[in-house]
Order: C-alpha cells, then sequence, then structure tokens
C-alpha cells in the first residue's frame, strides 16, 4: 500500500521535509516513488509547497496521507506548486 508521508532531509537541527508518495513498509527516507512537495517547519513564515494535482491523482490511485501531511494539505489548500 502506498503512503503520502514526509521524509526528513536537512542538518542536524534544521530539519526539512520532503512529501512523497512511498510503499508504507519502507523506511522513511528510503527512495520514493515521486515527490510531491516540501515543507520547512524553521523558515518564517513556514514553508509548505504542495502539488495538489499529484496528490489527488496518487490518493485517487489508492495511497493514503499520513496524519501530518493531510493536517498540511488542509491548511494550505492553495499551496500549488508552480
Amino acid at each position: 500500500m502506498l503512503m503520502i508521508r514526509l521524509a526528513r532531509f536537512g542538518s542536524k537541527k534544521k530539519p526539512t521535509y520532503r512529501v512523497v508518495v512511498i510503499d508504507k513498509e519502507r523506511a522513511r527516507d528510503s527512495r520514493a516513488v515521486e515527490v510531491v512537495g516540501i515543507y520547512n517547519p524553521v523558515s518564517q513564515p513556514t514553508a509548505v509547497r504542495l502539488d495538489h494535482a499529484r496528490i489527488e491523482h496518487w490518493m485517487k490511485n489508492g495511497a493514503q496521507p499520513s496524519a501530518t501531511v493531510a493536517r498540511l494539505m488542509k491548511a494550505n489548500p492553495a499551496a500549488v506548486a508552480a
């Protein structure tokens, strides 16, 4: 089963996250099927960029968003990547 979840990148104490489509059984930072956005909680203001079209595509094909990704999607409905 596919999940839409966060993968951690960045340096120590300065995390950045990629919103990725990945198999549920794989490790958090392993190779993803597709990167569909970014999330940077450290920057002011917090940077969120999501490709809602691709997220919707994957959800139609059975991917489930994690709780955090669902919260980010709800809080940023118009944050589509260019």
